[in-house]
């Protein structure tokens, strides 16, 4: 590698991209838009100004983009998060990828395109850009809303649906058909993997980092998460998925722990260096004699993509019980396609199946929708207001009753249903442990003890992993019970039962298997019937605590921001507990002193301690005010905190308006000798409350004042305001 060159090419594309992002900002553009002007600039396709030396170069450090991007992504996207969203962001990403699967195809029919390609074309229409759309909302303050959460938990279903169909594709290009085996081996590798990943990086993660608590400041703290990060990335190109997947996957587990704000806020700066050259990446691949050629096929090809995820992605939140503004926001923030599509464009060309003149074009449609994406969010709310208005009445009826009823029957499930959706759960989870314990016996362990005794290798071997997996044998044998409600646990339907009885069964057949691995499958079943007796008559007490004493474990640490914010499991004395809270936008008592707040007089908890930024404040006197985004440390009951949790997290009302920031300016009016405002001061006329205007400061005749509650206007001063342009047109 020429790191000369490699340093010079960063260089230039940096300078160019503060340049253009400067201004665009000037102009109140996207800076997202700004870096892929700045990528076509920098290409040797644009021949006025030098171009960069070396192409590969800026993928280079693209990768490294995305990887950050999307560990970002995780750490604002934990587990529990997207378990929550997971149901509707399923149903919508399978709603979009087989719309747009099949508007690919008919349009690939239509242009008379071959099966094959027509195939491949709907397969890189069907998958937004995961990366863009971060982007998007970041610079446009909209990570917080409750669409953007939904729109990134669809997102990451996409990609997980993205590994199983480069499968499909592979399978039909080469076969002609689909090969079922193939495409089960995946699914089940995949969500082997994934939940493996989780399972170890839950129970471990958060347990080492308070185990090094006091040496991680800052500095370590970047290095610890940064290598987690591409220390997962790696491991998982290694077990055959994407280095994208195993960042996000790193990111999702350290969001769970307590340290998820803080990493959060140090990688930013990372993540903005190389998330920018991954959009000067994405405007280097514009190819003007390509936009020239097939214009009208880009052309139609864009307009697909756009409105095709606006219905299906708007239709697929309907569907899954969400309102109409949350599903039309939604629909219009997913019109892009982005690397996905260049993975599947890459692995058409690998396989010889796939026309050369595709690959650019999906390139120039992925550059058109990338630019398009911030104007179809913003328009997202004007869109909303249009259909509000003219939808029949009939309609809203019943949009509004079916999101209701969504949301009740989610709330309030059957208890049975909740047991069996538990029985589930348990069986996946430990029966992915079992495997995971039963692979390393049979790959690492057997050779070894093998090697050391050889004719008593494979017993010893068995024997120590019968006793590793008997915790989690009884596990699966003895049900849900340790975190169920009193309802769920005296419920003796049919499915209970029957939900037993295939436990019982899952365990022999592993204790079957496992025996088989070693010896013959009739000394398997023997020996299964017997150490699933031992397990439940002799042993039960003891692995019953181990088994509740790692299970506790492990959903403490997957609550642990749960836990420290509610102060449960944190006792200080008696029935007193030390809680974590961050204050909101609309806490009552935000930005006053706490003497004037009562918080004591009306929760009877202490607050001890205020985490502003990277200073801490012991013990707060009287007259310290709380501050928003102030995290506060509060001892008291848990009843105490439970009722006091949603006044500090309360959270401002959303606006209805649409108001853009860069629409706010400095202005200014003369009075002249009739104007209402004579006689009044900034305090007591009527410029706040009607016009929504603020007086900053007051030029009368050579002499500047600053605004002051007292200052009487008079005739001839000139004021300087601060507001809407269209309300300053109002006051004039």
């Amino acid at each position: 590698m020429n790191v000369e060159g490699l340093i010079s090419d960063l260089a230039f594309i940096l300078l160019l991209g503060a340049i253009v992002t400067v201004l665009f900002k000037w102009i109140k553009q996207p800076v997202v838009l700004g870096y892929i002007v700045a990528g076509f600039l920098a290409s040797p396709h644009f021949t006025y100004i030098p171009s960069v030396a070396n192409e590969d170069n800026i993928d280079f450090w693209a990768q490294i983009g995305i990887v950050i991007l999307l560990f970002s992504l995780g750490l604002e996207f934990s587990f529990k998060k997207l378990l929550n969203s997971g149901g509707s962001a399923i149903v919508t990403a399978l709603i979009i990828i087989t719309g747009m699967m099949c508007t690919g195809m008919a349009i690939g029919h239509l242009l008379h395109f071959s099966f094959i390609n027509s195939l491949f074309l709907g397969g890189m229409l069907s998958m937004s850009s995961t990366t863009i759309i971060i982007k998007a909302f970041t610079d446009m303050g909209l990570r917080q809303k409750k669409f953007a959460s939904l729109v990134l938990a669809v997102l990451v279903v996409e990609d997980l649906f993205a590994v199983l169909m480069m499968v499909l594709l592979s399978s039909i290009a080469i076969n002609n058909s689909v090969e079922g085996s193939e495409l089960l081996y995946s699914v089940g590798k995949l969500v082997f993997f994934l939940i493996s990943w989780i399972l170890v990086g839950v129970y471990v993660l958060p347990s080492l980092l308070n185990g090094i608590r006091r040496f991680l400041n800052s500095e370590t703290l970047l290095i610890v998460s940064m290598g987690l990060c591409l220390g997962m990335a790696v491991f998982s190109v290694y077990c055959g998925f994407s280095l994208a997947l195993g960042a996000f996957v790193m990111g999702s587990i350290l969001a769970g722990t307590s340290y998820a704000e803080r990493i959060e806020h140090i990688v930013e700066p990372v993540k903005n260096l190389f998330g920018a050259v991954f959009f000067i990446s994405v405007g280097m691949m514009v190819q003007p004699h390509i936009l020239v050629t097939y214009w009208p096929i880009i052309l139609l090809l864009s307009v697909a993509v756009i409105v095709g995820m606006i219905v299906f992605g708007t239709t697929g939140m309907l569907v899954t019980g969400q309102t109409l503004r949350v599903a039309i926001q939604s629909g219009f923030s997913l019109t892009q396609i982005g690397e996905f599509a260049f993975i599947i464009a890459t692995l058409g060309m690998s396989l010889g199946v796939l026309d050369n003149s595709i690959y650019p074009i999906v390139v120039a449609v992925s550059v058109i929708t990338t630019f398009t994406t911030p104007y179809f969010i913003k328009l997202s709310q004007p869109a909303y207001s249009f259909v509000e208005k003219h939808l029949p009445e009939k309609f809203h009826f019943l949009i509004d009753r079916y999101h209701k009823d969504a949301d009740r029957s989610g709330a309030n499930g059957r208890p049975w249903g909740r047991v069996l959706k538990r029985n589930f759960v348990r069986i996946l989870v430990y029966s992915i442990v079992l495997i995971g314990i039963i692979l390393l016996s049979e790959q690492y362990l057997l050779p070894f003890l093998v090697g050391i005794f050889t004719e008593w290798g494979r017993l010893i071997c068995l024997i120590i992993t019968l006793v590793c997996m008997a915790p989690f044998l009884l596990a699966i044998i003895v049900g849900p019970t340790a975190h169920c409600s009193e309802e769920e646990k005296k419920l003796e339907t049919v499915p209970v039962v029957v939900c037993g009885i295939f436990r019982f069964v899952i365990a022999i057949a592993f204790v079957v298997r496992t025996v088989m691995i070693f010896y013959s499958a009739r000394s398997g079943l023997v020996a299964a019937l017997a150490v699933v007796a031992l397990i439940a008559l002799l042993f039960s007490k003891r692995a019953r605590k181990s088994m509740y004493r790692i299970e506790n474990k492990f959903f403490d640490n997957l609550n642990e921001r749960e836990l420290r914010r509610s102060g449960k499991k944190n006792a200080v004395v008696y029935d007193l507990h030390q809680a974590f809270m961050t204050v909101a936008s609309g806490c009552p008592f935000a930005g006053e002193r706490l003497r004037d707040s009562n918080i004591r007089r009306k929760f009877g908890v202490n607050i001890v301690g205020i985490q502003r930024g990277s200073s801490y404040i012991p013990v707060p006197t009287g007259d310290t005010r709380v501050f928003p985004g102030d995290i506060i440390s509060v001892i008291g009951t848990d009843e105490q905190i439970e009722r006091m949790l949603p006044v500090v997290e309360k959270a401002q009302p959303e606006s209805t308006d649409s108001y853009d920031p860069a629409d706010f300016h400095l202005t200014s009016i003369m009075l002249s000798p009739s104007s209402p405002l004579i006689g009044y001061t900034p305090v007591t006329s009527c410029l706040t409350d009607k016009y929504r205007a603020l007086v900053v400061a007051v030029d009368r005749g050579d002499e500047h004042i600053d605004s002051r509650p007292d200052l009487v206007f008079q005739p001839g001063d000139v004021l300087w305001l601060v507001g809407r342009k269209s309300d300053m047109n109002k006051l004039k």
